[in-house]
């Protein structure tokens, strides 16, 4: 019996038509709906729902200024004059400068609120105006009427050395007790604060409070002595703390005791104080002086570096020319450029003026030989000849000299029989 082979079954396989740009479709595709075309159609129809986003800016208007007491229950009282000496350049009592020990021991009769009194005031529109000592104090009754500023003090606000934020005069020295204005020998950005109730938290609530009134550098606090020395970063923002804060309490009843501090002795701290000021100093250099210059001079772009390799020699092998004089030349081709600037910009009005001045010298040229022609032309009927008038064209009058007149004296003797008469 021989074996059989059944052929396979047949596969049947499907043939995909890459030519026909048209999608075949089965009875099953009939069936079914198009999710894809229901999808691109519920995409559209949603991005043409949407409305359009807009930005708005929403400007607020600064509030006015909140009267901080009512004006007629308060009344400012006048502090007792406590110096020895009448000084009648001031009108006022100096000498003496420890302040009473019972009113050194009084709470303040206000306190201000920089959230919620601060505001615009007729101040603002003052150029030139200082801040509100009463405001500093929580006393002002004046509000959106005062003629001086109810906000803090900012790095913009720069007054004279010998002038505080509140337009008062400093002197030359410091009072004894370290208090009143201060002194214009020095610049001194830090607080005494004394009276400090003692607590586990005391620097954390010296921070708290005086951070209201500026930005704080430092703060150093003696914790078994109950006082503080806060650095603020802008002299003016100490000032406005120092009479915001006097005879003022933190989180217990005690009645702070608020001065100028004294000079640091720390070496570390005087080292500190002068690299700050030449730092300041540096930083106004900069902003006097262009970008590319400073750039040079501090070594920050390596091209003026080749640059200077390359002309710093001037022409002679070997050379280099030293910091002086090169930095002499860059500064002398800084100012010839400033001036040629000046020159050209003034050059260009003298060009838009030239035509203008050239119209009337042209006629002005145009009338002068009319003129000459008029008075050359010889009269007929005149008097004088032609050769006469010529010869008189040349000729400049001159007024002959006065003679002075005598200077007549007092008639002595007159009527005498003296023969000298």
């Amino acid at each position: 019996m021989a074996d059989t082979e059944t052929p396979p079954a047949p596969v049947s396989t499907a043939t995909v038509d890459l030519t026909s740009s048209k999608p075949t479709t089965t009875p099953h595709d009939l069936t079914t709906p198009d999710t894809t075309s229901q999808a691109l159609t519920t995409t559209a129809s949603t991005e043409v729902a949407q409305p359009k986003k807009t930005k708005k800016i929403i400007r607020r208007k600064r509030r006015p200024a909140r009267a901080q007491v009512d004006a007629a229950t308060f009344k400012i009282e006048q502090a007792p004059a406590t110096g020895d000496v009448y000084n009648i350049w001031y009108n006022k009592h100096s000498g003496g400068d420890r302040e009473d020990a019972y009113l050194n021991q009084t709470a303040a009769q206000g306190r201000c609120v920089i959230a919620r009194d601060s505001g615009y005031t007729r101040g603002d529109s003052l150029p030139g105006s200082y801040f509100c000592l009463w405001f500093a104090r929580g006393l002002c009754s004046k509000g959106v009427e005062c003629e001086y500023l109810h906000r803090l003090p900012t790095v913009t606000d720069i007054y004279p050395s010998n002038i505080d934020c509140f337009g008062r005069d400093k002197f030359a020295d410091y009072r004894d007790d370290m208090g009143g204005v201060g002194s214009f020998t020095r610049q001194n950005r830090t607080l005494y604060v004394g009276r400090i109730h003692v607590t586990d938290d005391i620097e954390e609530i010296v921070a708290r409070h005086f951070q209201e009134w500026g930005q704080i550098d430092r703060i150093r606090v003696l914790t078994a002595r109950g006082v503080g020395f806060v650095t603020y970063m802008n002299e003016a923002n100490a000032q406005f703390a120092k009479e915001a804060m006097a005879h003022q309490s933190l989180d217990n009843n005690e009645v702070l005791n608020v001065r100028w501090a004294t000079a640091d002795p720390n070496p570390a701290a005087q080292k500190r104080e002068a690299r700050r000021i030449e730092e300041q100093a540096a930083e106004a250099i900069r902003k006097a002086l262009p970008a590319a210059y400073v750039a040079e001079i501090e070594g920050r772009d390596p091209e003026q570096r080749k640059r200077r390799k390359v002309e710093g020699t001037f022409g002679l092998e070997g050379y280099e020319a030293p910091d002086d004089v090169w930095y002499a030349k860059e500064k002398g081709n800084w100012e010839q450029e400033k001036e040629m600037k000046r020159l050209e910009s003034s050059g260009e009005r003298l060009m838009l003026q030239a035509p203008e001045e050239q119209e009337e010298e042209e006629g002005f040229a145009g009338l002068v030989p009319q003129q000459e022609q008029q008075h050359q032309q010889p009269a007929g009927n005149g008097i004088l000849s032609s050769s006469t008038l010529a010869a008189l064209k040349g000729f400049k009058a001159s007024a002959a000299p006065q003679k002075a007149a005598p200077v007549a004296g007092p008639l002595v003797g007159y009527g005498s029989d003296d023969d000298s008469d």
